[in-house]
């Protein structure tokens, strides 16, 4: 659980959203994390267009738009699970619909019945691959891509907790 030891003290998403606001990455792209709900449920990024995140065309680089969900689901279901599960990135398909102009934001979700799906089939002990959506909007609300994050979920042994 390596960056959440940094923050287990109160008001730790506040926090978090400011040490992802300076990652080197995030800043290279132009990517800000608008906002992560108290209770991990809910993270919301924005990618403003600027000189230095063009592609060639002149719209946003699709690594770029992939980058603004990459971490969050993970994370936020790191944090909502605890230390007794492990929680890691499987895979990641990202849909461009249209071309990303202007500012593009995503809002990343973990409904009440997600998190219960997971808990039950990790119960016994075996893996789950959970899949979860986010799409990329632009100001008008159109979309710009659609990407799905599946993620590696598996109670951990008694004996590691």
């Amino acid at each position: 659980m390596g960056i959440f030891k940094k923050f287990s003290t109160v008001n730790q998403a506040a926090k978090l959203k400011k040490l992802l606001n300076w990652y080197g990455p995030y800043l290279g792209a132009g990517i800000k994390l608008e906002y992560i709900a108290d209770d991990w449920r809910e993270v919301r990024v924005a990618m403003h267009m600027k000189w230095y995140n063009r592609n060639a065309v002149g719209t946003h680089f699709g690594g770029s738009l992939y980058a603004m969900i990459d971490p969050h689901y993970m994370l936020m279901l790191m944090k909502l699970l605890g230390k007794d599960y492990v929680v890691w990135d499987k895979a990641a398909h990202i849909d461009f619909i249209k071309p990303g102009t202007g500012t593009v934001r995503a809002t990343m979700l973990i409904t009440d019945e997600q998190l219960e799906e997971v808990i039950e089939q990790t119960s016994s002990g075996h893996k789950f691959l959970p899949r979860f959506i986010a799409e990329i909007r632009d100001e008008t609300g159109e979309l710009v891509a659609k990407a799905t994050k599946t993620l590696y979920v598996r109670r951990r042994p008694i004996h590691h907790r």
